[in-house]
């Protein structure tokens, strides 16, 4: 299947947007599922940040099992679900509106889970850091440069990175799954 380059741009502001576009279409989707609202995570979530031009979202659920249920309804509404994610012990991942143009990503993960918190105390630790956002910033333009065409490479390289900043702020990183290269 053809997948979308890396590439990584200036700040846009209409990404806060394009978030809030998607976020109330989520939540009433999941309505039945959700234990929190729906959250902007990601680089396109930090002002300033350069970033894919993709908007990542995070469904905070209570029970991923029965979150399954919603997979038809959100591909209803245009989210493309990815069954082969070698996260999938820990989420349903999905995309929009296809894999070779990608606007949104969808992470329905369980809230509180580990892996949701490691989304969210990044993000936070990025919005409260400059410095450590700068840093980050140059990170992904030399991983973009070279894993232009591997999405996993470019997402597995970042990994330690990540983890060092999460310790920074008192979060313990839980265990990256390496994504196939």
């Amino acid at each position: 299947m053809a997948d979308q380059l890396i590439e990584v741009v200036d700040y846009d502001s209409s990404w806060p947007d394009r978030f809030a576009d998607q976020q109330d279409g989520v939540s009433a989707v999941l309505q039945p599922w959700l234990a929190a609202p729906v959250e902007h995570i990601g680089s396109t979530a930090v002002r300033g940040l350069r970033a894919k031009p993709i908007v990542d979202m995070l469904a905070p659920v209570r029970s991923l099992p029965e979150a399954q249920a919603a997979v038809e309804a959100l591909a209803a509404v245009g989210w493309l679900f990815w069954p082969d994610d070698p996260c999938r012990h820990y989420r349903l991942w999905f995309l929009r509106p296809r894999p070779e143009a990608r606007t949104h990503h969808l992470h329905v993960i369980e809230h509180g889970h580990p892996q949701a918190v490691a989304l969210l105390g990044f993000r936070d630790a990025l919005r409260a850091d400059r410095g450590l956002c700068a840093e980050y910033a140059r990170l992904k333009e030399r991983l973009a440069e070279r894993h232009q065409d591997n999405r996993n490479a470019y997402s597995n390289a970042k990994g330690d990175f990540v983890a060092q900043a999460l310790r920074r702020v008192g979060i313990e990183s839980p265990p990256r799954d390496r994504l196939p290269e």
